[in-house]
């Protein structure tokens, strides 16, 4: 047989990876052991990237835990990955679904999750001084991929995080925020497969709390917070307006800087607001007057103009006493809140103003709502 021509061999190899880059990651990783040329494919940094920029932005990583029902029982904690279609049809058999599932280790916290990685850290807390020990890794759970633990950090008791990528560097950093017995709040930075924590200058306010990672969006991480010297102790009855502000830290340049709140905001809420970043967008979501659930979508993040009140409701529509949103989809047209108590979940279209209300019947009934994408990335 004669040899193939070196331009058809090229030619085949496009088609290929043009066929292959639409497949979903999980099956994806499996053709690798057809052939070597497909593992080389499919391995290749412009496959995973390409493959990452197609992959349906349709995903949801929930983190779960399982409470201990006896004595003799630990708590569970796992990532449950699902899409969004399955939750909303049926939010207990997502949770307590055992394929796709991962177990973390009950000191593990999930600081974010981009490009399909997931951030944990591990942390140890010396409770009697103040302070405690973090370790970072990442994740990809649809490909087994486990990086090894950054440095090992040492902060207050009083310290939040973000995760993001930063693609003038090809990099992937997280970010600790904390807060000493002064009262100053400083940023560290560490880029994974790097040798070392890099101290960002001081930042100007502390996030609600340690529980509030940074929201990534635009090669940056976003925090909602109070204004120094306030922070992990605080009287939201004390708290007036301008000590209110978003905190947006650039991974480029390691560097921060404010962004306003929407200017139709005049008075403080009743309780703590929401920041959160879904679907590519940054909204902030607060009560009013304890009556209404209000949501602000910025449309073009970085453009304080571009505030937008998307959405002015009742909470004697929406069946629920309190704020507590999960999660946004479908563009900002469909919200997740909880209910009036723990176990229900209330799901509110804007698009028909319908509500539609589950209660959780699962044993992991305690979840949190990562945005997600399904990816190859494994980062060195």
């Amino acid at each position: 047989m004669a040899a193939q021509h070196p331009t058809a061999a090229v030619l085949l190899c496009e088609v290929v990876m043009e066929i292959l880059s639409w497949v979903p990651a999980k099956p994806v990783t499996r053709l690798k052991l057809v052939c070597k040329s497909w593992n080389s494919i499919i391995s290749h940094p412009h496959f995973v990237k390409l493959h990452l920029h197609r992959s349906p932005k349709n995903a949801i990583l929930l983190l779960t835990r399982t409470q201990a029902l006896t004595a003799g029982e630990e708590e569970k904690h796992g990532l449950v990955l699902s899409t969004v279609e399955s939750f909303i049809r049926n939010p207990s058999s997502t949770l307590d679904a055992q394929e796709n599932r991962h177990s973390l280790h009950l000191q593990d916290r999930v600081s974010g999750s981009c490009n399909g990685l997931v951030c944990v850290a591990r942390i140890l807390y010396h409770p009697n001084k103040d302070i405690c020990d973090i370790w970072f890794r990442l994740l990809n759970p649809l490909g087994g991929f486990i990086s090894e633990n950054s440095p090992c950090l040492r902060v207050s008791m009083h310290t939040a995080s973000g995760f993001g990528y930063d693609e003038s560097s090809d990099s992937y950093k997280v970010v600790t925020v904390s807060r000493d017995s002064s009262g100053t709040v400083t940023a560290q930075v560490y880029s994974f497969g790097g040798s070392s924590w890099k101290r960002a200058n001081s930042f100007p306010a502390f996030p609600f709390s340690v529980e509030d990672n940074g929201h990534f969006i635009g090669g940056s991480l976003n925090w909602l917070g109070l204004r120094n010297p306030h922070g992990a102790h605080y009287d939201w009855a004390a708290v007036t307006l301008d000590m209110l502000m978003i905190v947006s830290f650039d991974l480029k340049s390691d560097t921060h800087k404010q962004i306003l709140l929407p200017k139709g905001i005049d008075e403080i809420p009743d309780k703590e607001p929401t920041l959160g970043v879904w679907g590519n967008s940054l909204y902030l979501l607060h009560n009013y007057k304890n009556t209404h659930f209000i949501a602000w979508q910025m449309k073009e993040f970085g453009d304080e103009n571009s505030w937008t009140q998307l959405l002015k409701i009742s909470f004697h529509h929406l069946g629920v006493e309190r704020l507590l949103p999960e999660f946004i989809f479908e563009n900002g047209n469909i919200f997740i809140l909880r209910g009036r108590h723990c176990f229900e979940l209330v799901f509110y279209d804007r698009r028909d103003n319908s509500v539609k209300r589950i209660n959780i019947l699962a044993n992991n009934s305690y979840f949190i709502a990562f945005d997600y994408v399904e990816s190859l990335v494994q980062p060195c």
